[in-house]
């Protein structure tokens, strides 16, 4: 069987590279964070007493966790399904849909997006707020810039972040995320944080339910379809696949309720 590419991280790679750094080149890659560091403190943010703060620390070879990533390969949806444990999180739904239920159907009445599309993405993002991220964002996309991995896309996303977390009052160092930057139980990234999140809080739940609502919803009106706004949350068909095949079954559970 032809064997198919993982695309859930294919989103990074439309954005085109700027200067890269070997990340045993110590001289560049600091180079790199220089350059970083005058943009924004031209632009009036602090970022050199982040830089100075005891909790930052470059990941190390973040390029190779994202290139890695994307070269696994999977033979089937099953071995897909195997991959992100979904088998676990179908058996996490029913309590979710229980402990959520009037804040999901809070998100579905306001926004016009199934509850059960909502429980999927949370479901299958951070199994229902079991995962948030080992990572800090901050350090995710200094480290991205000083390896000159998607320079320009994760400037874009510290700027992004550095407004979020002034808005909201949070302290950005003591944030959580994957090592692509994505916070929350619903895994957004900064850029997303600033248009649709709900909120300030990123491990408030009904936050999440809300946020994510507010983020298909968007993505609904542009498209006319739940399946091509799932697709923009992540550009993978077999993303969209098992996420709207866990939506279904949160839609047989209510009905067995």
């Amino acid at each position: 069987m032809k064997k198919t590419i993982i695309t859930f991280l294919l989103f990074l790679l439309t954005i085109p590279f700027t200067a890269s750094a070997d990340p045993s080149d110590p001289d560049k890659m600091k180079a790199n964070i220089d350059e970083l560091a005058e943009y924004f403190e031209n632009k009036g943010y602090a970022f050199n007493q982040l830089l100075e703060d005891s909790r930052f620390k470059l990941i190390e070879d973040i390029t190779g966790k994202f290139t890695r990533a994307v070269e696994i390969k999977i033979e089937s949806f099953e071995d897909y399904q195997g991959i992100i444990k979904y088998d676990v999180k179908k058996q996490k739904l029913e309590d979710f849909l229980v402990k959520y239920a009037p804040e999901l159907d809070a998100a579905q009445e306001k926004y016009g997006i199934p509850k059960h599309v909502i429980a999927g993405i949370i479901g299958i993002e951070s199994e229902f707020g079991k995962y948030k991220g080992s990572y800090n964002p901050f350090n995710a996309y200094v480290s991205m810039y000083a390896e000159g991995y998607r320079s320009e896309w994760s400037k874009a996303q510290l700027e992004e972040l550095l407004i979020f977390a002034k808005k909201n009052k949070l302290d950005i160092l003591s944030l959580e995320s994957s090592y692509a930057g994505a916070m929350s139980y619903a895994q957004f990234i900064p850029y997303s944080l600033n248009r649709w999140w709900v909120g300030s809080d990123l491990y408030y739940m009904p936050n999440n339910i809300f946020s994510v609502a507010n983020y298909l919803s968007h993505f609904y009106e542009i498209t006319g379809s739940m399946e091509k706004a799932v697709m923009r949350y992540n550009p993978s068909t077999m993303y969209t696949k098992v996420v709207l095949e866990l939506a279904e079954e949160a839609r047989k559970l209510e009905r067995t309720r």
